[in-house]
């Protein structure tokens, strides 16, 4: 139980305490109500007494009483009714309610930290108006009269006649058998004879004989004199007089106000926290009813005659005391009691009761007592005196013999008056009265034997009751409390005498006591117990102090105290007790909240929602209405429904009461406000017939790192070349959504006039749908003017200003049950300015219809759309986003810390350009290497010129706009008709095997020296696109190399005319994909010419094989390839002619077919070869058709430039350079350079395709990029083979940096080889046994460094089989020369072969050794022979 004010030890005796009745005459009661007052009222706060008090118990031992108070009343001759004793409990407890700012115990229990109220004053009210408001019964004496005063005024005109006809009336009522009530102790009731003297109005001196007439008749004992009213009422009241009587009058103002007709008295019957009766005070008599004075006609609890049936006594404790308490309120504000007393007035009120009390009550009681005793001792034959009763006395009284007329009932029989059991109980009350407990428990116990003896139930169960009460109060506590006394009192009381009033007494009283014992467990079974349907009051009263208990234990039960605080605020709530259900519910909550329990938490947030509501805190309501809906629901899509529909309802409510008051924060459905996308411009135009708009950027996009980081870098690398090949320091790339991916640190630029979508990402947690209405986003915008500085005084615009920034209005936004699902909500900036966009405004409602389940039904729709809202609210919710954690100093490493998100703070620029890109005729697939002829549109689409419109791509290969070239080159008819994207020559048949020669410069295609070949500068017609208009240039596509799906991204960029301070330029992106499918395979590898034919003098011949292999497999609907030209390009050398292998002049290639070609190249003459710098090519075409492809004109050397720079940029093994070595590697990279060619071939193809029985012919090109000699180049990568598995090595190589070496194959082409001889020679060997034949050595130095050369001629045999095998000759003449061949010269040695049979010899023996020479250390290499130079010698 709580802690409540009073110890047990104090509130017993305060609750049961002597009665007083007291009888006014008018005009005495009329004094006293000159102070607002009753006589009884105002004897109230003196009722208790100030000093100890003594008196002589049966066997004449001094017994001293402390504290003793008395109770006195007006007579009233009616018992209260139930129903209105209900209606003033009911009253009490909603009057007293915590105190406002009341600092609540925190109780921590495990991991529960409790605000729990330590005081119950309302259950203390209840309590002490429960107890007080008893009515008085047969069965004990505990609230019978003990004495009544009679008080008549000193201003009456007979004062001892009055005090005479009181007399009389007192015993007509106490004596006469028409009045039932009250109750009187014994039959000669103490009479006390007050006289009240007004001292300001009144005579003192009549008074004072008057009172000793009154001494002189009823005796010193018997009379009083009180004077009162030492001061008039409508004196000035300069001086603060205390009080006293408002604290008992005006503690609970809940009584019914009733004005008599016959002046402005009112009857108020009060609550009095000191007596155990509530004082109910008589009025004035004037008007009589068969001499009975009206005062004590009725009962102040009656009802009115108007009350209904609910307040009869089986009707429910619900009663509307609201309002009658608001009036009695009213009533008693402003009233000033005791307005005609003075403190010293007080004090002889005070001393009244003293004397009162001192000569009359107790010297009264005394002699009671006495009597009592020496009167059931005398009848029952014993002993002198009860404390010496042997055991056989208290066992040994007979059952009375019972008349035929004797009644029963249920609990067993009922005594007449004079029964001596009665005398037993009577005894034991006036001992408990006055706190001599040893005496009243040993009179109990006795009558409890008696009483269970006779059956007696009723009877027995107080006499239990009151034994274990005077058990506990024993001073020195001799024996323990007998609990089971109480518990058997509860139960007869309950269940045999179905008397649930006093049984509640008992469970009061006995809880308290197991309290005072911190017995908690046994007090809350005893509260428990006592819980019943036939009143939600008590109910939830007894199990709000069961809970109580449980949290006061020494480990604290904090769930079961959670638990029945609940039961508590339902019963509450079930007897209209709104205001503590709610606090029940709140009380519980605490231990609820968060601990997963999510059931029970909907269900005490909807009972304190609707609680709230109920009592108008509307607040509290939403708050409690909102946590059900925020939390993640178990419930059940109906009951949902149900909660969304009372907190609509609710919500209406509170926005109705402040229509003009900001919007209210909604909290659904959630947004994911991380998941917030911000995206800058126009939405992009679906694609027109054989129009493709660009892909650009759009919100259906998914975000890709890999890919933004792309981009990035395609921007930078535009911007560098813009820039003179340097990023600037202020760079920042262009980002046109906004995402949480992205880096949002800065404020983001917005053109005006173009619309900024914000994408929110909604989520409904629930299982009903949710309808947004009126759905858009809440901004704030400052505008500034056109010079760009802010206006004097910022103009801060909310809402609608479409003229600064319209606002898109979605009118409808179902959200499904459990459904994620984003909204894209657009602005339309017409002014430049900040934009802080803060939110979302929408009209949060339901679908009508969905279900209607225990909450208030669809109320009346305000909405007509495609779906039918039952109701909707109108709020807001802000985006609020969480920049990323900082993590780069010290202190933002060890403290969390965020940086800005400013996604949603955009300025607003000035107008910028806005280019919109279309692709026509822009294929899907492509063979690899078809090139195919498109158009590209460019169309500026704003109000502003744009220029400086540049491509970049990762994939320069893939595309081009032409060369400058491309003008100048006319077209062929063939070309036209068959719509080449080739420029065309018709060709003389003829000179089919002769290559036709052209330069040119790879300048002219974008490809010079240091520049990008990925930045493509577009060519515009005056480098300007004006507003409006649009151009459209041809673009040539080649398909890449590798079969696949290719993503090639392209970045539009482009700059405006006027330049901005803000955006420096703008970017369009567009991602083309293309689907490559197989063609060509070609492979190609050069040797070195033996030949000496067409030499002039210098350089060598090289032959050129080249292979093509039909790879397609015929998927396509590829029928055959035609291989229509081969060309080679190159800056030192060029086709001269093929070397046709085969007649078939025709190069078909049907499906996996392979063709060969060779190719004879020669060095390009020295007028035509430029030097390194100058970047031209000799572009030679050999052809197999009957026209010509201009290989050096657009698009054919476009691509092959391009492709040419692509390859070029493959990272190249580059030698490391240190000085000490420079010499050797100089060495070794002339060496190198020897077997260097810089060969390109390009092989012009097309193909013949079946396409819906339409034959279409496709063309494209492949490139082949010789470098090495004998070294195969491919036009295609090749497939790396995964390595073989080695076995780990877990040693370090000894040196890493071994010194560069030219490998043997690269020294060996230092010296290019050739023997010039007859190929028969004939010779007489009858004339001449030795055959002379003269051979020319040709040695040619191909590098471009002098070089030592040693020939031997030695033979190196080392078996004479090999002499045999191979023919034995002799060279004569020297066998060893020594020569040094300058760069690129060529030295003929006259040799001679010496022959001595007919046969066939090889002449390919001598060795030859080089090296350079300005080098030390001689790599030494034999140098290879190209074929073997075989000789016939025949003999003639």
């Amino acid at each position: 139980m709580a802690q409540c004010v009073q110890s047990v030890q104090e509130l017993i005796p305060d609750s049961f305490v002597p009665c007083v009745a007291a009888l006014c005459s008018d005009e005495a009661e009329r004094l006293t109500r000159l102070n607002h007052l009753s006589f009884a009222e105002l004897l109230k706060p003196f009722s208790r007494l100030t000093s100890e008090v003594h008196m002589r118990d049966p066997n004449n031992q001094l017994h001293i009483i402390k504290n003793l108070k008395i109770a006195v009343s007006n007579i009233i001759t009616q018992p209260p009714q139930p129903g209105a004793i209900r209606k003033l409990l009911n009253d009490v407890v909603s009057g007293s309610q915590p105190a406002e700012g009341l600092v609540a115990n925190v109780i921590t229990a495990g991991d529960y930290d409790l605000n729990i109220s330590a005081t119950t004053p309302w259950f203390e009210s209840y309590r002490e108006t429960f107890l007080q408001s008893m009515p008085a019964s047969d069965h004990e004496f505990l609230n019978h009269y003990l004495a009544c005063m009679l008080v008549a005024s000193s201003s009456e005109a007979e004062p001892v006649e009055q005090f005479s006809k009181l007399s009389q009336e007192q015993h007509r009522i106490q004596h006469n058998s028409d009045y039932s009530y009250p109750k009187w102790f014994i039959p000669n009731t103490l009479k006390y004879y007050v006289l009240l003297h007004d001292v300001s109005a009144g005579d003192e001196q009549r008074a004072e004989s008057i009172y000793e007439e009154m001494k002189q008749k009823y005796g010193t004992q018997g009379c009083y004199l009180l004077k009162i009213n030492s001061r008039t009422s409508n004196r000035a009241s300069d001086e603060q007089i205390p009080d006293p009587w408002s604290q008992y009058l005006q503690k609970n103002s809940i009584q019914n106000q009733e004005s008599y007709e016959d002046g402005p008295c009112t009857i108020t019957s009060n609550k009095n926290s000191d007596s155990n009766l509530l004082s109910l005070d008589g009025l004035d008599n004037e008007v009589k009813v068969d001499g009975l004075p009206n005062n004590f006609r009725a009962h102040p609890l009656q009802l009115d005659s108007s009350s209904d049936a609910s307040n009869s006594i089986d009707g429910p404790d619900h009663v509307k005391s609201a309002s009658s308490l608001h009036e009695t309120k009213k009533a008693n504000t402003g009233i000033i009691h005791g307005a005609c007393l003075t403190l010293t007035d007080h004090d002889r009120i005070r001393q009244f009761i003293q004397e009162f009390t001192f000569r009359g009550l107790l010297p009264h009681i005394e002699k009671t007592i006495r009597q009592l005793n020496d009167q059931l001792i005398s009848r029952k034959g014993l002993s002198r005196s009860l404390f010496s009763a042997t055991k056989k006395w208290f066992s040994g009284s007979k059952v009375p013999e019972k008349s035929i007329n004797e009644l029963k009932n249920t609990s067993g029989l009922l005594y007449p008056p004079e029964a001596p059991e009665l005398q037993i109980r009577k005894m034991a009350d006036l001992c408990f009265l006055v706190q001599h407990y040893d005496l009243a428990y040993s009179c109990y116990h006795t009558a409890k034997k008696d009483f269970l003896n006779d059956q007696a139930m009723l009877y027995a169960a107080g006499a239990l009751e009151m034994a274990a009460v005077s058990a506990f109060l024993q001073p020195g506590a001799p024996r323990p409390y007998p609990a089971h006394y109480m518990d058997t009192a509860i139960q007869t009381y309950r269940d045999i005498c179905k008397n649930m009033v006093l049984a509640e007494r008992c469970v009061l009283l006995s809880a308290e006591i197991l309290k005072s014992q911190s017995k908690y467990s046994e007090a809350a079974a005893l509260l428990i117990r006592l819980t019943s349907e036939d009143s939600d009051l008590r109910s939830a009263l007894l199990l709000e102090q069961a809970a109580h208990c449980f949290i006061n234990m020494k480990s604290p039960m904090v769930r079961k105290y959670a638990f029945h605080m609940i039961l508590a605020g339902h019963r509450f709530s079930k007897a209209g007790q709104k205001k503590h259900a709610l606090r029940c519910y709140c009380q519980a909550m605490q231990v609820y909240k968060g601990k997963g329990w999510s059931l029970a938490e909907d269900h005490i947030n909807f009972t304190i929602g609707r609680q709230s509501y109920t009592l108008r805190q509307l607040d509290n309501a939403v708050s409690a209405f909102r946590h059900i809906l925020i939390n993640e629901s178990k419930q059940s899509a109906a009951q949902q429904g149900a909660f969304l529909r009372e907190y609509l309802y609710v919500y209406k409510n509170v926005s109705q009461l402040s229509p003009d008051g900001p919007l209210p924060q909604l909290p659904l459905p959630y947004i994911n406000s991380s998941a917030t996308r911000v995206f800058f411009g126009h939405d992009r135009r679906p694609a027109d017939g054989e129009k493709q708009a660009a892909t650009h950027v759009s919100l259906d996009q998914e975000y890709d790192s890999e890919s933004s980081q792309q981009w990035r870098e395609l921007e930078e690398q535009v911007v560098a070349v813009v820039n003179r090949g340097v990023v600037p320091s202020n760079f920042y790339p262009t980002q046109y959504c906004l995402n949480s991916y992205s880096d949002n640190s800065r404020f983001p630029l917005a053109v005006v006039e173009e619309p900024i979508t914000v994408e929110v990402a909604f989520r409904n947690p629930l299982k009903v749908p949710l309808l947004l209405t009126d759905l858009s986003l809440l901004w704030k915008f400052q505008p500034k003017d056109t010079s760009g500085k802010d206006n004097e005084e910022v103009k801060e615009l909310v809402t609608g200003e479409p003229k600064m920034i319209g606002t898109e209005v979605i009118s409808e936004f179902l959200i499904n049950s459990e459904e994620s699902k984003v909204a894209r909500l657009k602005l339309f900036p017409h002014h430049i300015g900040e934009l802080h966009i803060l939110g979302v405004v929408y009209n949060l409602g339901t679908i009508q219809g969905c279900m209607t389940v225990d909450g208030i039904g669809s109320l009346p729709g305000c909405h007509t759309g495609k779906h039918s809202l039952s109701m909707s609210v109108r709020g807001r919710q802000d985006l609020e986003i969480q920049g990323p954690r900082l993590n780069n100093t010290k202190e933002e490493k060890t403290s969390i810390k965020y940086g800005p998100d400013r996604r949603l703070d955009p300025i607003i620029v000035e107008e910028m350009p806005l280019l919109e890109v279309f692709f026509i005729h822009f294929p899907t697939g492509l063979l690899c290497g078809e090139i195919r002829k498109a158009y590209v549109e460019f169309v500026n689409v704003s109000k502003s010129p744009l220029t400086g419109l540049k491509v970049v791509s990762k994939r320069p290969e893939f595309f081009t706009f032409g060369g400058n070239t491309a003008v100048l080159t006319p077209l062929s008819p063939s070309a036209s008709e068959n719509c080449s994207a080739y420029k065309t020559v018709a060709t003389d048949s003829t000179a089919v095997c002769t290559a036709l020669v052209s330069s040119a410069s790879s300048v002219d295609f974008g490809i010079g020296i240091g520049s990008q070949p990925e930045v493509i500068p577009v060519p515009l017609p005056d480098t300007v696109l004006l507003p409006g208009a649009s151009v459209q240039l041809p673009m040539w596509l080649r398909g890449p190399d590798e079969e696949g799906v290719h993503e090639i991204n392209f970045l539009f960029y482009y700059e405006s005319v006027k330049k901005q301070p803000k955006i420096r330029h703008r970017i369009l992106r567009h991602t083309a994909v293309i689907c490559t499918s197989r063609s060509l395979n070609v492979r190609a590898t050069v040797c070195r010419s033996n030949s000496l034919e067409d030499e002039e003098g210098r350089g060598g011949n090289m032959l050129v094989f080249v292979d093509v292999e039909n790879t397609n497999t015929s998927e396509a609907g590829v029928k055959e390839f035609h291989i229509v030209q081969v060309s080679s390009s190159s800056k030192h050398w060029k086709f001269q002619k093929s070397v046709n292998l085969s007649e078939n002049k025709d190069a078909k290639l049907a499906s996996r077919e392979k063709g060969k070609f060779c190719f004879k190249a020669i060095r390009c003459k020295e007028k035509e070869v430029a030097t390194q710098s100058s970047e031209k090519y000799t572009f030679a075409d050999i052809i197999f058709g009957n026209e010509q492809i201009i290989s050096s004109a657009s698009p054919c050397a476009d691509f092959f430039y391009r492709s040419l720079s692509s390859e070029l940029k493959k990272p190249q093994a580059q030698p490391s350079v240190h000085t000490e070595k420079q010499s050797l590697e100089d060495a070794v990279r002339l060496i190198q350079k020897c077997s260097e060619v810089d060969l390109n071939i390009v092989v012009l193809w097309k193909a013949y395709v079946v396409e819906d029985s339409k034959q279409l012919i496709l063309e494209g090109q492949h490139h082949v990029i010789l470098r090495t000699i004998g070294k195969e180049a491919f036009s295609c990568p090749q497939k790396q083979e995964p390595p073989e598995m080695e076995l780990l090595k877990f040693f370090r190589p000894e040196n890493t940096t071994v010194p560069l070496r030219p490998s043997v194959e690269q020294l060996s082409n230092l010296i290019k080889t050739s023997l010039h001889y007859p190929e028969s020679f004939n010779h007489p060997f009858h004339q001449k046994s030795l055959c002379l034949v003269p051979v020319t050595l040709l040695l040619s130095n191909c590098s471009k460094a002098d070089v030592d050369v040693i020939v031997d001629l030695r033979h190196k045999t080392t078996s004479p089989e090999a002499l045999e095998i191979h023919g034995s000759f002799t060279w004569l003449g020297q066998t060893q020369y020594k020569l040094q061949l300058k760069s690129q010269e060529i030295h003929s040695l006259q040799l001679k072969a010496c022959f001595v049979h007919t046969g066939v010899y090889n002449l390919g023996t001598p060795r030859v050794f080089a090296k350079l020479s300005d080098q030390v250390t001689v790599f030494e290499t034999s140098q290879q022979n190209s074929m073997p130079a075989l000789i016939i010698i025949n003999n003639v």
